[in-house]
C-alpha cells in the first residue's frame, strides 16, 4: 500500500509521519503521474484558495477527480474537506474546489486563527470516546446528502464525514497525533482494494 498527501502546503510533513509510524509507504504528491502510483491521498490543511488555483494548474484537479470516481479512497482534513465539498456557504470569490463530497461547508465557522482550540470529540464508529481534535480556522459541515454518513458531531454539527470512498474532518488529526483516524483511513483503502 503507498499513501500520497498532497504536498503544496500546509501538514504534510504531520501526515507523513503518522503514516510511516503505521508502516505505509508514503509520497509527497504534487503532480497527476505521482498520483497514478498511489492507493490513497489525503488532502492536508492548508490555504484553500491558494490550493485550488494550484490544483487547477498543475491539472491535479481532474486526475483526483477521475481517481475518486474510480473509488480511490481520498480524506481531506481541514482546508482538505474544504476543496472536497459539493457546495461552499462563503465563497466570495469562486475559488476552484474539487466537490468531490455530497456535503455543504462553510469556511472559519469557529472564527479566525486566534479563536482556534483543542477539543476532545467522540467518535461512535471507531469505538473511540475521546478523540483529541485541534480546530484551527476550522470549518463545519452544515449539510450533508443521503449517502453521507456523519461520524462525529461538535456542538451538534458534523465534524468528521464519510462517504463510501472519500473521508473529510473539519479538525487536524495528524496535530493530536493519534492515529486512530489515519487507521481507519488505512482500512478503507484496504477495503477498496479489495473490491477492485
Amino acid at each position: 500500500m503507498k499513501v500520497g498527501v498532497l504536498a503544496f502546503q500546509g501538514d504534510v510533513e504531520e501526515h507523513l509521519e503518522i503514516l510511516k509510524t503505521l508502516g505505509v509507504q508514503t509520497i509527497a504528491v504534487k503532480r497527476p503521474y505521482e498520483l497514478e502510483i498511489v492507493d490513497g491521498l489525503i488532502l492536508p490543511g492548508g490555504e484553500s484558495t491558494t490550493v485550488g488555483l494550484l490544483l487547477k494548474e498543475t491539472g491535479l484537479d481532474q486526475a483526483i477527480r477521475k481517481r475518486a470516481k474510480e473509488g480511490m479512497p481520498v480524506w481531506g482534513t481541514c482546508m482538505g474537506i474544504i476543496l472536497m465539498a459539493k457546495k461552499l456557504l462563503d465563497n466570495p470569490i469562486e475559488q476552484p474546489i474539487l466537490g468531490l463530497m455530497d456535503i455543504t461547508v462553510r469556511r472559519n465557522a469557529f472564527g479566525r486563527q486566534r479563536e482556534s482550540f483543542e477539543e476532545e470529540i467522540s467518535i461512535p464508529a471507531l469505538k473511540c470516546e475521546a478523540f483529541p481534535s485541534v480546530f484551527i480556522r476550522a470549518p463545519i459541515v452544515e449539510a450533508v446528502g443521503p449517502e453521507v454518513e456523519t461520524m462525529a458531531l461538535y456542538q451538534g454539527k458534523a465534524v468528521l464525514v464519510q462517504e463510501k470512498n472519500l473521508m473529510g474532518s473539519t479538525f487536524h488529526p495528524e496535530i493530536a497525533k493519534d492515529s486512530r483516524i489515519h487507521q481507519h483511513f488505512l482500512n478503507l483503502i484496504k477495503e477498496r482494494g479489495s473490491n477492485n
